[in-house]
């Protein structure tokens, strides 16, 4: 039976941003604005609450920007973690630290796990064959090796995950490999590395992922998982686990243990050591807070949660669980409420392609403006499917929801106070609050809203420990619109001299719902609840238990705001956005994607470094025929076509499935790779390569030879 108790203590992470860019709206919608919420609100609940991120300093990300940038690793990381620890600050996301993974602490805690795990004999020594950059000098890494996926056909899959379908893969299943470091095609070298044997631990990780057991007291609720989070896991073992390797040959990492035999020149994979950072930035905020880091990650009563994106699931899902597990004494996650992907105006975001908003520049170009971002971002937080941003969806939501609604209740609930009793909190006569009652035995009309009120803060507290932050910002803007209808439904500016005394009744039931509105909020808008505060002269929310004392008041039948309290002036919570505000943001979008377009058309016009003639003629060109073509089970992007090669027949696997449909490329010739060394894709075995022609908007052509030229004649 499941423990379905909630615990006092809590270790919550959000996944670390790779220090090789600045933050973009896709990474606050994807993990941050989301733990921040449930961090907060936990904090507003009295919980014992951790919450830990930092800069990934390490992996391939860091070298290939440094290399773009002709700087070391060290001066990209300096740069970028200044800057997306500043971002976080002023957009609000409240973490307990932000650490990066180039400190000591850190390297110390990766090395200890790769020891314990080393000495345990989990690991598999493994030779094997990997790819090799004969330019530049060296083994590649995941990330320097681009290529076609095999499961969707997208162009620029990276070596260990495809961004575009979110799929995990090894090097070797790329189709068309190349290098990110000098762009020739790699090799395939010798090299040893020590391998976590995945498939031993699938029986467990299973029964985890679907059943939430666990050998500790808290156990968590499967029913809680997001469905695409168990999803992609449960295909994941369906598919069967495979030793992944755990080390790297690197320049730039964390070190394997030095009395290992054969650690030289070896570093830890990013997987291996990146999550092992929310475990090492605990430490520190330990150290640096006179703590134990042990009561949240070893503790049975305490709760860990990772916030990710979609892209990330499967590492902290299956991978690095496993290594928790492996090591012994540490508890694993109890949740990890993935978001999926964030679009901008109608396009998927793309930092390589200058289609983002940063969010430094954000605040730059519009600053006091904070909490309008934030709200638009959670009210279109991709929870459960992708979701879009828009200037003029963010425009929209400020002037009609946070304008009209939110900040109009609260600014004349706080006029007429001050117009009617000078600011101070009305008190009344209980005895005549018989509004809409049938008799005296019966709730007041004021309880009765009392009542509405905590049964509405009961359902947004309920939205947001179910991660459910979309429907937590509803009931934020139910209850205002609830108040809002007590004073249409009341009109107390007329009432006010014929019936003074009920005035006062509306009136303190309206000051109420503010007061509760001013806790509620800040996990969401922190800025604004802090404004609110202020103006009602009540101490700033410190996340020390306010909105627990709070619902324990209500709940008792007291106020959540004194009698006769003095509050200050009015002073309106929002302003509406102009046009011109909109126009501004969406030129700068399309000029950013026009110079990147330049860009790319100049890069397409940089020829590869030279080769030597011999290089050239191992080639063997054909021209070929296409007799049969249809799509790939599965896979949206990749054809499976039937050549007439000469007297021979070859199949090849082509990823052009979305610019073609199979029966209009019948009696298509080709340019043909005839002897490319054969590739099983989708278990389809592919013979070679059709080469392709593309222009900078990504149009596909085929490299036609004449027509009264026949097929298998030799290209050269």
């Amino acid at each position: 039976m499941q423990n379905t108790f909630y615990p006092e203590r809590y270790l919550v992470t959000a996944a670390l941003p790779y220090a090789n860019g600045p933050l973009h709206l896709g990474h606050l919608a994807g993990a941050y604005l989301s733990a921040d919420a449930y961090v907060r609100f936990q904090r507003l609940m009295g919980k014992d609450i951790v919450f830990v991120c930092g800069s990934d300093e390490y992996g391939a990300a860091i070298t290939i920007r440094a290399r773009k940038e002709g700087v070391s690793p060290h001066e990209i990381v300096d740069k970028y973690h200044g800057l997306i620890k500043e971002t976080f600050e002023k957009v609000g996301v409240s973490f307990d630290i932000y650490h990066r993974t180039s400190a000591d602490i850190h390297a110390e805690t990766s090395q200890e796990f790769f020891r314990t795990l080393y000495q345990k004999g989990e690991f598999e020594e493994i030779q094997s064959e990997q790819y090799y950059d004969v330019e530049a000098n060296m083994f590649l890494a995941d990330r320097y090796i681009l290529g076609t996926c095999p499961n969707c056909g997208h162009p620029e899959a990276y070596g260990d995950q495809c961004e575009n379908c979110g799929n995990s893969l090894s090097p070797n299943e790329l189709i068309d490999p190349k290098s990110t470091i000098s762009g020739s095609v790699p090799v395939m070298r010798s090299t040893k590395h020590w391998y976590l044997p995945l498939q031993k631990n699938e029986e467990w990780l299973r029964d985890w992922i679907k059943n939430g057991e666990l050998d500790k007291t808290f156990h968590h609720d499967p029913n809680m998982w997001k469905k695409h989070v168990v999803g992609q896991c449960m295909s994941w073992l369906d598919g069967g686990l495979h030793p992944r390797s755990m080390t790297r040959d690197l320049d730039w990492g964390v070190d394997v243990p030095q009395e290992i035999e054969g650690s030289e020149g070896k570093k830890l994979y990013v997987w291996m050591d990146a999550p092992i950072g929310y475990i090492s930035a605990t430490k520190q905020w330990a150290k640096d807070n006179q703590k134990d880091w042990r009561d949240y990650w070893q503790k049975d009563d305490a709760a860990l949660i990772h916030f990710i994106g979609k892209d990330n699931i499967v590492f902290h899902c299956v991978i690095f669980p496993a290594i928790l597990k492996l090591h012994g004494d540490f508890n694993l996650p109890i949740n990890v409420p993935a978001n999926q992907f964030l679009n901008l105006e109608g396009r998927k975001l793309s930092t390589s392609k200058g289609w983002a908003v940063w969010v430094h520049e954000y605040i730059e170009d519009i600053p006091n403006r904070v909490d309008e971002l934030r709200y638009s971002l959670y009210k279109n937080m991709p929870e459960q499917k992708d979701s879009e941003f828009t200037w003029k969806g963010w425009q929209e939501a400020n002037n009609n929801e946070l304008v009209n609604n939110l900040g109009n209740f609260v600014n004349r609930v706080l006029v007429l106070t001050n117009k009617y009793y000078n600011g101070v909190v009305p008190s009344f006569d209980p005895d005549i609050d018989f509004i809409g009652s049938e008799g005296p035995d019966m709730p007041t009309w004021h309880d009765s809203e009392m009542l509405t009120l905590f049964d509405k803060m009961d359902e947004y507290c309920q939205y947001v420990r179910q991660y459910d932050f979309r429907s937590a910002l509803r009931s934020i803007m139910d209850i205002s619109s609830a108040g809002n209808l007590i004073l249409q439904q009341n009109e107390p500016w007329k009432l006010v001299k014929e019936d003074p005394e009920t005035v006062k009744v509306v009136m303190n039931i309206c000051m109420q719902y503010v007061t509760a509105l001013s806790v509620i909020m800040e996990p969401f808008l922190p800025y604004t609840s802090k404004k609110l505060r202020n103006i009602l002269g009540l101490e700033e929310l410190k996340g020390k238990g306010e909105l627990l004392d709070l619902l324990g008041l209500i709940a008792e039948g007291e106020m959540a705001i004194d009698l006769d309290h003095q509050i200050g002036k009015a002073s309106h919570l929002f302003s509406r956005i102009d046009d011109d505000v909109v126009d501004q943001q969406i030129e700068k979008l399309k000029s950013r994607d026009a110079e990147t377009k330049q860009v790319d058309e100049v890069k397409t016009e940089t020829f590869q470094p030279e080769i030597q003639y011999e290089d050239f003629v191992k080639m063997d060109l054909r021209v070929a025929e296409i007799t049969k073509a249809e799509k790939v089970a599965k896979a949206d992007k990749l054809l499976k076509i039937e050549l007439k090669v000469g007297s021979e027949e070859r199949t090849v696997v082509s990823g052009i499935a979305l610019q073609f449909k199979p029966e209009e490329i019948i009696g298509q010739k080709v340019t043909y790779l005839a002897n490319l060394a054969p590739r099983k894709l989708r278990g389809v075995m592919s013979q070679g390569m059709i080469l392709m022609a593309e222009n900078g908007d990504g149009k596909l052509g085929f490299l036609a030879p004449p027509a009264h030229i026949p097929s298998g004649s030799k290209i050269s």
